[in-house]
């Protein structure tokens, strides 16, 4: 070897490249969109028009217009629905 990431074959000139050294390409990564802009947009195809709500007002407005109880934020950590999709967030406040 006469190079980082080359070879060179016996009684050949030319230099190929070492297997361990070949970069594969990899997919663009998906962009995240920030939680708020996701909770807006579920409250708008509910027909919710979200103004200047803050999250909490936004998505007890949500589980509202879903029929659920608009309980977010009040769990003290302990929560009985654990199929609501604001459950993780809804145990750190």
């Amino acid at each position: 070897m006469d190079f980082i990431g080359t070879q060179k074959k016996i009684g050949d000139n030319k230099k190929t490249q070492n297997p361990a050294s070949v970069k594969i390409a990899q997919a663009p990564k998906a962009k995240v969109m920030p939680i708020a802009e996701l909770i807006r947009q579920k409250a708008v195809s509910l027909g919710i028009q979200p103004g200047q709500m803050n999250k909490v007002e936004l998505i007890h407005s949500i589980q509202r217009a879903e029929g659920n109880n608009p309980c977010f934020g009040t769990s003290n950590g302990q929560c009985p629905y654990t199929c609501c999709c604001f459950m993780a967030d809804c145990l750190k406040v």
